[in-house]
């Protein structure tokens, strides 16, 4: 019967841990069940986090800190875990918060732990599709299960996951389960040149992923809410022989809280060489962005005459783009503004010669007006300030935001599961960097102002997420200047 149960070696693992944040809390009990051709065998351990439990802890597990004051710390337990999960499918309820706490436990041990996992709520929804809750108090009642000690206990909660697998197997073929678990896992086959370990590393987790060929080219970049399965989405067999997976050498990813941070890494990975990117063709990378950044520029409307306001190009060499008033538009050359602004003349009846669009004696008519798209105030028929109102109704879509803060804000983003949040430092539309906890925070905001330029990719992103309220804006005090 093992065998069809476990036709490779299984373990059903729980973790109780201080608080649900990847990069602040610590475990606190694991409790696991190793299931292969010799049977089933259970093993559990309290752990000491080194520090003190919150009363909301205590009181979901009954795990105080009296009882951890004595026990192994996870680096002294390390060695026996690893053991015990090498070799292993790792089976758990919402398995990316279990694998998620393991994997940061032993990367500050300086081991790079990787292990095959299978969600139990992923592969219920996959069996039981009629039903739509799939957390783990109801699939006990669905499925009449009895707990074996108490709930928000690491062993009591991994011998549950046994015995729903176990009650799985009575209810369902094993060849279906078989394929629900194969999906899930997802283990494609992946050209030689790509490192395996990417099937185990990929999250799923929202982020940005991109592929580049033999010489370090970019051949692809994409934004996903789930990177795993999109990135193994590539290597289905009917894809395996497209030009893309043909010519793709190498993959990486950079995981993200949500939408705000995957937008972010998208930008990054489209423009630049990771580290394992060539030197030189991360050189070009860089010496592309500056240029770009050289010639980027705006209108600025400048008062004339009583009434009359006129649009003079500004380019981000010369103000920040930031900071300045008026702008309208962002444009990465000189000829892309006067082609925008000869298009919107056009669509608003407006002078190319009061916008200093084309020369002409003073007094005589535009060729605009010539071709009865312009209302006459190149020749006094239309006063300059009802001109001047138009252009500023036509230009007012394209407005550029001024930073509206008095220094740097942190955008807190968390995911769905509350589990990851990611703190974004902006500081006049530029990003500062992206960290995980207030300790990274501080340490970033006594580095100073970056050095970035204005980055009209990165402006829109975040004043679209600063409009719409789906980030929390926390206001910092402006950089210190000397």
């Amino acid at each position: 019967m093992t065998a069809l149960l476990a036709p490779e070696p299984l373990v059903f693992i729980d973790l109780e841990t201080s608080g649900a944040n990847f990069a602040n809390d610590r475990i606190i009990e694991v409790g696991l069940i190793e299931v292969d051709e010799s049977g089933a065998r259970e093993w559990s351990t309290l752990v000491n986090p080194g520090a003190p439990l919150s009363s909301f802890i205590t009181g979901l597990t009954g795990i105080d800190d009296a009882m951890l004051c004595s026990a192994a710390t996870f680096r002294e337990l390390a060695p026996t875990l690893l053991d015990r999960l090498r070799g292993r499918l790792l089976i758990a309820h919402n398995a990316r918060f279990d694998y998620g706490f393991l994997k940061g436990e032993f990367r500050r041990l300086g081991v790079d732990f990787r292990a095959p996992k299978l969600c139990t709520v992923k592969l219920s929804r996959k069996l039981f599709p009629q039903h739509h809750r799939h957390n783990l108090d109801t699939l006990i009642a669905r499925h009449g299960l009895s707990v074996a000690g108490t709930r928000h206990r690491a062993l009591a909660d991994a011998r549950l996951l046994w015995d729903l697998w176990q009650s799985w197997h009575q209810q369902v073929p094993a060849a279906t389960i078989r394929s629900a678990v194969a999906e899930i896992v997802g283990r494609p086959e992946l050209p030689p040149r790509i490192d395996p370990a990417l099937i185990d590393d990929l999250p799923e987790a929202a982020g940005a992923y991109a592929f580049y060929g033999e010489d370090g080219r970019l051949l692809l970049s994409r934004r996903s809410s789930n990177l795993r399965q999109q990135v193994l989405a590539h290597f289905t067999a009917d894809k395996r022989e497209s030009t893309l997976i043909r010519d793709t050498w190498r993959i990486d990813w950079r995981d993200a809280a949500g939408e705000l941070g995957a937008r972010l890494h998208e930008i990054h990975l489209a423009r630049s060489g990771s580290p394992a990117t060539p030197q030189h063709v991360a050189g070009k990378a860089t010496a592309r962005l500056n240029a770009a950044a050289s010639t980027l520029c705006s209108w600025q409307l400048e008062k004339g005459a009583e009434g009359d306001f006129l649009p003079q190009l500004v380019f981000a060499d010369d103000i920040d783009l930031a900071l300045a008033a008026d702008l309208f538009g962002l444009y990465p050359s000189r000829r892309e503004a006067l082609r925008s602004l000869r298009t919107l003349a056009d669509a608003h009846r407006l002078c190319h010669k009061q916008l200093g669009l084309e020369e002409g004696a003073r007094g005589t008519a535009c060729t605009a007006y010539r071709q009865k798209n312009c209302r006459g105030v190149c020749i006094g028929k239309e006063a300059p300030a009802l001109h001047s109102a138009r252009l500023m109704a036509a230009l007012a879509r394209l407005k550029v935001r001024a930073w509206p803060y008095q220094g740097p804000v942190v955008l807190v983003e968390r995911d769905e599961f509350g589990m990851r949040e990611d703190l974004h430092l902006i500081d006049r539309w530029r990003l500062v960097g992206t960290v995980h906890n207030e300790e990274a925070l501080h340490a970033r905001l006594a580095d100073g102002p970056t050095g970035h330029s204005f980055d009209p990719d990165i402006y829109r992103i975040i004043n679209r997420f600063l409009q719409s309220g789906t980030v929390h804006v926390r206001p910092l005090p402006p950089f210190f200047s000397p």
